[in-house]
Parts: C-alpha cells; structure tokens; sequence
C-alpha cells in the first residue's frame, strides 16, 4: 500500500512537471468578416525577405508589402511575433503569407499567433488554415480585396506626392542657391531704403 502511494504521488508530481508540454495550441475559432478585419490595425499580403533568430522568445520579420488592405505601412515593413512558443510557426524568407497584425511602433508591428494570418500553401490539400478558418487562401484574398480594398504603401504615396521634392541638393547647387538669395536680399535692401527713406 505505502510503495502504491509513493509511485501514485511520484507519477503525479511528474505529470505536473510535464504538463505545459502536454496542451497543444488552442486558439479560439474565428470567421472571416468585417468584424474580425476591425480587430486589427494593419492586415497586408507579403513575401518574408528576412527573419532575425530567437531571442529570449521574441523575433522579428522584415515583410515586402504585396498587397495592402489596412493601414500605413512602408513598401519594406517590420513584424514583431512570439518564438519558442506555444502556437508559433517558423516564418522563412520567400514565403508568402496575409498578416494581421496591430501597431506596437510606428514603423512595426506585433503580430499574435492566434490572429487571422496564414501562410501560402500552394498544395490544397495540405492547407491546414483552409480547414481551420473555413476558406482558402485565394478566397481570403478576394474578401480583402473586395471589403477593404488595397491601398499603397507609403513609400509609394510619398513618392507620387513629393516626386523630386526630397532630393538633397548637391554641393554646387546649395552654393549657387546661397549666392541667388544673399543678392535677392542685398537688392530687396537697396529697393527699401531708397524708397522708404
């Protein structure tokens, strides 16, 4: 009796110590709608260019902006995510996949796990997100595309707001802007003087 109770106790204690690699990820269910796309600050279609290792459970993605739906973003645009977690996937360069994400800085976002993103899976059948969240990739896109719309990134609407506006002069042309302004101001003097007298 007492060599049952010991191994009782002593299997017990070893299921405690096991038990946060016994639950599988369990995020709650959701469905594709308005609803669900205004939980989220920025929501865009990208290819991973780079993806930075594990540190202390947290990584970060650099994404180029295929397609934006939500949000203001730059053409190349940072995501914060969990590693080394329950529920994370390993985000590779070249792959493609629909972010959702909310705003932690200005230039970057964090994306959880349990959100709507999914990667590419161009087998079909092998889409795990297709039987989780009910539709495909492709009918994903169509509902964004549709219901929000797409929009350019920011680079690009600064690009056709600006055109050559931003372009640091060179050394000749601050010198020669220089000289034009000085004389522009030496003659403004002469003209106020001789007619303010």
């Amino acid at each position: 009796m007492k060599i049952r109770s010991i191994s009782f106790i002593v299997l017990f204690l070893l299921g405690l110590t096991q038990a946060n690699y016994t639950f599988a990820c369990q995020c709650p269910l959701t469905t594709l709608s308005l609803e669900e796309c205004n939980k989220y600050d920025v929501i865009y279609r990208g290819k991973i260019v780079s993806v930075q290792p594990c540190n202390n459970n947290a990584s970060e993605a650099i994404f180029e902006i295929l397609e934006l739906y939500k949000g203001r973003v730059n053409v190349k645009f940072k995501v914060l995510f969990d590693c080394g977690v329950e529920c994370a996937q390993e985000f590779n360069p070249g792959e493609e996949w629909i972010i959702y994400s909310n705003y932690k800085q200005v230039d970057n976002a964090k994306m959880d796990w349990c959100s709507r993103s999914r990667k590419l899976i161009k087998n079909e059948k092998e889409d795990f997100y297709a039987v989780t969240y009910g539709n495909s990739y492709e009918e994903e896109l169509e509902f964004l595309r549709k219901n929000l719309g797409t929009y350019k990134t920011m680079r690009e609407r600064e690009e056709n707001q600006a055109g050559k506006r931003n372009i640091i002069p060179s050394r000749t042309q601050l010198i020669i802007t220089l000289f034009i302004s000085l004389a522009v101001v030496i003659i403004f003097l002469q003209l106020f003087k001789k007619f303010f007298k």
